[in-house]
């Protein structure tokens, strides 16, 4: 495969970057056991993000892959920030917190020179992007160090424009997909598919690689994705209850229950779609609502409640990430969980020489 051998690794198996449950420790086990690594960088200051690079790259020197948001931080709205908090103070007053006291704060950053700089002096050999990509100055000091670039796309336009502008591989994020979706053309939900109608449409548009994303979790989604045309497969959901992810308990519980059969796209801790297992915040308010502020603006008052609740053995208002298909969520070592999705990759390969014509 072409893009396995861009990408310098051992099998076509990406580990999807998931902030806010992972760390150097499931990016390092990944790239050891053949396949892409990753590691978000979008809920880490310079220096966390530098931290992090640091312990990977003693660790491993297989190819890593460091993913970044490209969203456009909006412009403060007093007037929708006091509807949201007139939407939590019941909550708020719920477990005895104070709302007034929320601090102001977007907790996800994008991609920006400062990011880049540290990047530059590691040289990662991929770079990935979701909601599109960074201004045309930033991509090209990216590639001017060799890097590949990935980028995430919901619709064939997504792709075609994704192309157009210099990514190396799409990833194709089906409706299944758990955590954040890629959208960037439009947030109108009607356009959004599932892996398996999006991943053969996106093949038979674009000449670069394609990589399948959204509801695979064992070796038999993985097959399925290599026959339709995709070059590798990206999976993320079952990674989150491997020992090397710092998914917390209630979320690990709340994946490995029958909770997990019954997810949603939300807006409600974030501002921007996300599918997560479906929570009381969610049945309550939304899931997906007009109350909700720009992105990542809502996030900053969901997180006192969120640890308010988590503290008493509760997830109602925690974003309890995760696709439609979490049956491969198993607590084993992420390298396990690699060997397994390779077979995968096996039965694809003796597919492709049995029917070929």
């Amino acid at each position: 495969m072409i893009l396995k051998q861009q990408l310098g690794i051992d099998l076509p198996i990406l580990q999807a970057p998931m902030a806010g449950v992972q760390g150097a420790d499931l990016a390092v086990a990944v790239c050891e056991a053949g396949g892409l690594g990753a590691l978000p960088c979008a809920m880490l200051g310079p220096d966390a993000m530098a931290r992090e690079l640091e312990t990977i790259r003693a660790r491993t020197r297989a190819p890593l892959n460091v993913n970044f948001f490209c969203h456009t931080p909006p412009e403060p709205d007093a007037g929708r920030q006091a509807r949201w908090h007139r939407a939590l103070a019941p909550y708020y007053a719920e477990f005895g917190l104070d709302i007034a006291s929320v601090p102001a704060g977007a907790g996800r950053r994008p991609f920006d020179h400062e990011a880049c700089d540290l990047l530059e002096a590691v040289r990662p050999e991929v770079v990935s992007f979701h909601f599109g990509l960074p201004a045309p100055a930033l991509l090209e000091r990216v590639k001017a160090w060799g890097a590949t670039v990935l980028s995430s796309a919901t619709t064939v336009e997504e792709a075609l424009w994704l192309e157009a502008r210099g990514a190396d591989a799409i990833i194709a994020q089906g409706l299944e997909a758990g955590g954040h979706r890629g959208l960037f053309f439009s947030e109108d939900l009607t356009t959004q598919v599932g892996t398996f109608a999006l991943l053969p449409q996106v093949v038979a548009a674009v000449e670069v690689p394609v990589i399948a994303a959204g509801g695979i979790g064992d070796a038999r989604g993985v097959a399925a994705a290599l026959a339709l045309g995709a070059d590798a497969v990206q999976v993320g959901t079952a990674f989150l209850c491997c020992p090397e992810a710092t998914t917390t308990p209630i979320h690990r519980q709340a994946l490995m229950s029958e909770a997990a059969r019954h997810t949603a796209l939300t807006n409600l801790y974030s501002g921007r779609p996300a599918r997560g297992i479906v929570t009381r915040l969610m049945r309550e308010l939304g899931p997906m609502s007009e109350l909700a502020p720009a992105f990542p603006t809502a996030a900053a008052a969901i997180a006192p409640l969120r640890a308010a609740a988590e503290a008493q053995g509760s997830g109602d208002f925690s974003p309890l990430w995760a696709g439609q298909n979490a049956s491969g969520c198993r607590e084993i070592p992420a390298a396990q969980l690699i060997r397994q999705l390779a077979e995968g990759v096996e039965q694809a390969a003796i597919d492709e020489v049995t029917y070929r014509p």
